[in-house]
Parts: structure tokens; sequence; C-alpha cells
């Protein structure tokens, strides 16, 4: 850390999408009005269980919808992003935007600081 430069504050991020498959099942779901179990399953390349749990947690926050029906004689089930996890997500993306921004910004400062003092003659402060 530089002297003198404080942290900046960490833009919240939300908590529902730490998990990379809660955010991938999102973020897959964000482009869509909403998409077969089987589907999102196939793409995230997990199991019927994993994407069920990770389905289960988005749906406890209220940032999934689940809704089950038949096709023929087999059941189906479909997923959607719910508005709440929409708007969830845009501010999730927004907030790791921010961080890294504010990190690269950080880290630009601190290699001019860096090669200020390299350049600068002995006993002379930049």
């Amino acid at each position: 850390m530089t002297s003198g430069t404080p942290h900046p504050e960490v833009p919240a991020v939300d908590a529902a999408f730490r998990h990379p498959l809660r955010l991938t099942v999102a973020a897959y779901l964000s482009a869509c009005d909403e998409a077969e179990f089987a589907t999102v399953r196939d793409y995230c390349q997990v199991s019927d269980s994993v994407l069920s749990k990770a389905a289960s947690a988005l749906e406890a926050v209220g940032y999934l919808d689940i809704r089950k029906g038949a096709v023929g004689k087999r059941f189906r089930t479909w997923l959607s992003l719910s508005p709440a996890g929409r708007d969830a997500l845009d501010r999730h993306l927004a907030a790791l935007q921010q961080i890294a921004a504010a990190a690269r910004s950080a880290g630009a400062r601190a290699r001019n600081e860096t090669a200020q003092s390299a350049s600068s003659p002995p006993g002379e402060t930049a």
C-alpha cells in the first residue's frame, strides 16, 4: 500500500453470487426469458444435484423462479431469473467492475510512485 493512500471502500457484492456456479446460472439466465433445467445443467457442466442446489439457493433469496410442468409424458423444469435477480446481478457485476477499476488505478499509482522514487537522486524525496 502506498503511503497516505487509504484503501477505498469496497462496494457491496451480493453474497448470493459469490459461488461461481450461482453467478454463471444467473448470467446465463439473464440473456433469456427462461431455460430448461437440462440446458442450464449442460451449459454449466454440472450434475442435476449440483445445479438443483444452486438453483434452490437463488430461489431462496428471490432471484430465481422455478417452473415445473410436463411436455407430453415427461416432466420438465424451467429456470428463469426474477426481476429482483436481474437487478441484483446488475448491481453485483457493477460492484465487481468498480473493485477491478479501483485496484487497477491504485496499482498504476503505485507503479508511478515507484518509478518516480527510483529516478530521484539520493537524499531527494518526490
